[in-house]
């Protein structure tokens, strides 16, 4: 495994066989600071311009995801601080969004306030036995501010995500599972093998394809229906000129399908 690591560091990038780990280490409970919050907007620019890098896993560590916010910063500032701090908030989960690759969530144990939101920036969420997630803002008198409100409302409806919110209660796996807000529940020691296997696996996909098929279903779930099929025609007819399609292509009639190895 190679890593992208500076001295101090509270996230950084580790490379390993087509994977970047975007691992937070801010103990104990990886509360998401200012500086935290801007260095993962750093690392998924960085994820996203590494050819090496064809699949993300977002990962905590084994005890703990994200706790959320840095509570004892945020208190310290008043409005007009916040007017200045809360679009930066917003791009830096959304450049975490917007990384054009296949993108896991390892979850174990708390996923709250910005760490859930966090988890809601990936393509797809593995959560241990154990973890607990939720949308707690409101008890401090605050709603979430990092795309809670609209990333949960789009993944688990609007009437699941406003019971979160309102309530501020915390959810277990088994329980986020059945609401559609985690994926997949595996062991609490399985969590970063299960992701990262995922991510694995498509990382010896077709990279252009894969992006073609995120942003399709990404941008076009934000605009109408004709604007998302035009978006569709134009990723699709456009991947007819690369290789990976003529390798793909090529492989389902010569040696049928899933054994192509895409370049």
């Amino acid at each position: 495994m190679t890593t992208d690591e500076s001295s101090g560091a509270t996230a950084r990038l580790e490379v390993a066989d087509g994977v970047g780990t975007i691992r937070l280490d801010r103990p104990k409970m990886n509360a998401l600071d200012i500086a935290t919050q801007d260095l993962l907007r750093e690392l998924a620019g960085e994820a996203t311009r590494r050819e090496d890098v064809r699949a993300v896993v977002l990962y905590g560590g084994e005890k703990v995801f994200a706790a959320g916010a840095d509570i004892k910063e945020m208190r310290e500032m008043d409005h007009s601080a916040m007017v200045l701090r809360s679009r930066g908030l917003q791009e830096a989960f959304t450049a975490v969004a917007r990384i054009p690759k296949p993108v896991a969530a390892a979850v174990t144990g708390y996923a709250l306030g910005g760490g859930c939101e966090l988890a809601l920036c990936a393509d797809v969420r593995f959560a241990g036995e154990g973890a607990k997630l939720g949308q707690p803002e409101i008890l401090l008198g605050l709603i979430p501010g990092a795309g809670g409100t609209q990333r949960l409302s789009r993944l688990v409806g609007p009437a699941k995500a406003k019971d979160l919110i309102f309530t501020g209660r915390t959810v277990p796996a088994a329980e986020a599972a059945r609401i559609g807000l985690v994926d997949h529940v595996v062991p609490d020691a399985e969590v970063y093998e299960q992701a990262h296997g995922w991510a694995a696996r498509l990382a010896r996909g077709p990279a252009l394809a894969l992006r073609a098929a995120k942003e399709s279903v990404d941008f076009g779930l934000e605009a109408d229906i004709e604007t998302g099929l035009a978006l569709e025609r134009n990723w699709f007819a456009g991947l007819f000129a690369t290789e990976d399609r003529q390798i793909g292509m090529r492989s389902f009639v010569e040696d049928g399908p899933g054994k192509a190895r895409f370049r």
